[in-house]
């Protein structure tokens, strides 16, 4: 059983049924269900072809009943991880447990993958787990934690040849999860602990954020000093150790980059009493990139007699990350929302996008030259590889680029 169907379950469970697995997605929203057992898939990584592959062999069903998969002999628990006013909100974590534990039999596996605070698996999930079936972990079922690696859109990296970290309560259940992910997976890295775990999630994540927010101040001051910094990315870039290259950009979004640092400093607060420094500093700038673009984008139309009110702003990409369909806590959206309240006419083009996420006051239109050369400016938030970053330098009369995908003499780069 997977619970969760999203970005991270429905890989996780196609993958399990490539291994020879039975599965049985669990999923609350019932529009998932509908379309995964109608043969469709709603993410990036997935094609319809593998959906319906999984069914026709009789391996694979989806379902918002947990008791479709009782019996069970994994769990593996995928259900997002929100924040809710600065705090962890551990809702679906709750709600899973609480559903899985009256189907745990002597002998069963539940592993939980959602992004977490060190101490969630063994503080949070096992009592629930114990308390509603009855059993004791690890002497009856066996509990772990591994965390996600998914990277959407990413064509070389994918689940099974992304190593993968677990970990168990005691021996037992690591070698049994162990095993279940050696199935899976070419490369399993298995560590000591549930909390060391959970903790190697939370440092990916955080290490990327502090790194984008190390980038995204030195784009701010390097512009003000007069200096490419693009260029001295670059150049660094070339030093063959002790160096790892970032980008600036509009900000941070997606399911990860500006939840799960906080999810870290929030434990750090908690337990320790002490304020996580450095991600509350990144948090605290890359939270402003939104409004640094807009303030950018402000004074170059303002160098051009153009005032923000009334002008025509083309963005090009509203989605948190290239190639990739997924605008939920996107900056490319502040941005948009942001031009809109100063009284911008805000056109947008992103093709991975659905239209019924994108606010209704900011027009979707297509990268032609016609949509390109009637904007005042064109702003490059998502650097997707489709859009022809040719035309777009040869036909809008100033391009905003964000992400250094353009050149010219009509061309100014955060």
């Amino acid at each position: 059983m997977v619970v969760g169907q999203g970005y991270v379950g429905l890989p996780l469970a196609m993958r399990a049924v490539e291994a020879g697995f039975d599965v049985v997605g669990i999923d609350v929203d019932e529009w998932r269900v509908k379309r995964l057992n109608a043969g469709e898939s709603y993410v990036e990584d997935i094609g319809d072809d593998q959906i319906m592959a999984a069914q026709s062999c009789g391996r694979y069903f989806a379902s918002t009943d947990y008791a479709d998969a009782k019996g069970f002999d994994i769990c593996v628990i995928t259900v997002p991880t929100p924040l809710c006013d600065g705090a962890p909100d551990l809702r679906h974590i709750t709600s899973a447990g609480q559903s899985i534990a009256p189907l745990i039999r002597r002998g069963a596996a539940v592993v939980l993958e959602s992004t977490t605070y060190p101490g969630t698996t063994e503080e949070c999930l096992r009592p629930l787990l114990e308390d509603g079936s009855g059993l004791r972990a690890p002497d009856d079922f066996y509990l772990g934690y591994s965390p996600e690696r998914i990277d959407p859109g990413n064509p070389r990296w994918r689940l099974e040849n992304t190593p993968k970290v677990v970990s168990g309560i005691d021996e037992s259940s690591l070698a049994r999860i162990r095993r279940f992910y050696e199935c899976i997976v070419r490369e399993v890295v298995p560590v000591s602990s549930v909390r060391g775990a959970e903790l190697c999630k939370l440092l990916e994540n955080t290490f990327r954020h502090v790194n984008i927010a190390l980038m995204n101040e030195l784009s701010i001051f390097a512009q003000r000093l007069g200096i490419d910094v693009w260029e001295a990315i670059e150049a660094a870039s070339t030093k063959p150790f002790g160096y790892m290259r970032f980008f600036p950009g509009p900000g941070v979004g997606g399911h990860c980059l500006p939840i799960d640092p906080s999810y870290l400093s929030w434990a750090v607060k908690r337990d320790l009493g002490h304020n996580f420094r450095f991600v509350e500093l990144a948090n605290d700038i890359n939270n402003s990139m939104p409004d640094h673009v807009v303030h950018r984008l402000a004074m170059a139309l303002n160098e051009r007699a153009k005032p923000i009110k009334g002008s025509r702003v083309l963005l090009l990409g509203l989605a948190y990350k290239k190639n990739v369909g997924d605008c939920r806590e996107s900056p490319s959206l502040e941005v948009a929302k942001s031009l809109s309240k100063l009284g911008a006419h805000v056109r947008a083009a992103d093709p991975y996008v659905e239209d019924s996420l994108v606010p209704a006051n900011i027009e979707i239109v297509e990268a032609t030259a016609r949509a390109i050369s009637a904007a005042d400016a064109v702003v490059i938030l998502t650097d997707h590889d489709c859009f022809d970053y040719n035309l777009i330098e040869q036909t809008s009369p100033f391009v905003f680029d964000t992400r250094n995908r353009c050149r010219g003499p009509n061309v100014e780069r955060l």
